[in-house]
């Protein structure tokens, strides 16, 4: 079994308008997921500092990020990171450019997940229907150029209102959608914003949105989550 869970981190802001990553912490703690994705997790201006400074993350101990960015202080690329759990091995990793007119980006890792071989991409979509597809496009293409098939998991905020329609149709001939739920806005969950996506060769055992007093104060977006199996 293989626990993953996406979380658009809002650099660190809480509903409240505070800057805590110690909260942001406390929730991925609350998740003990193998892998995270997470999105907005830098500052977007000036040097563009992790929203969880590095050496937090280390102290607590419960994840390690995978090193797409090798600035002193980052821990992602474009906003976009992926964290680890200890005993997860990192394999390959490597950011995928997708066409954008504001700053949008993706990551991939390949990853060894409790024995099971597990690619995981990252992502954060435009607020424009039209930039989404082809954003969805190039990514499902560079994950098909990749040099060994893998079963896979996307996830991030797409910034897809429509449940069916929209960039979720690029994705229905090859994959499943998680029916993890609505996720925004944290205080009064109206849209699935965020989504969880995984090729044919992995199972959806469970999944859903993380309820608690911590994420709905942590973030203007709740966390989601899957359990995962291979199939074969």
């Amino acid at each position: 079994m293989i626990t993953v869970a996406s979380y658009n981190i809002r650099k660190g802001i809480g509903t409240d308008r505070r800057r805590r990553p110690d909260r942001t912490l406390d929730v991925l703690h609350e998740l003990r997921a193998d892998v995270v994705a997470l999105q907005e997790a830098d500052r977007r201006f000036g040097a563009r500092q992790s929203a969880i400074p590095s050496e937090m993350l280390i102290a607590r101990g419960d994840y390690r990020a995978v090193p797409f960015d090798i600035r002193p202080g980052g821990i992602g690329w474009h906003g976009n990171a992926i964290l680890l759990r200890p005993s997860v091995e990192l394999l390959d990793f490597e950011p995928i450019v997708i066409p954008s007119i504001e700053p949008r980006g993706a990551v991939l890792a390949e990853l060894r997940v409790n024995g099971a071989m597990l690619r995981v991409v990252g992502m954060h979509l435009d607020l424009s229907g039209l930039w989404r597809r082809k954003q969805v496009r190039a990514i499902l293409a560079h994950v098909r150029a990749r040099r060994h098939a893998m079963p896979t998991v996307m996830m991030g905020d797409l910034n897809e209102w429509s449940l069916h329609g929209g960039c979720i149709r690029d994705f229905l001939a090859d994959h499943r959608i998680a029916a993890t739920g609505r996720s925004y806005h944290s205080r009064r969950p109206l849209g699935c914003l965020d989504r969880i996506i995984t090729t044919h060769d992995l199972h959806i055992v469970a999944c859903g949105v993380h309820h608690s007093e911590r994420a709905r104060m942590a973030s203007d977006h709740l966390p989601i989550w899957a359990r995962l199996t291979a199939t074969g």
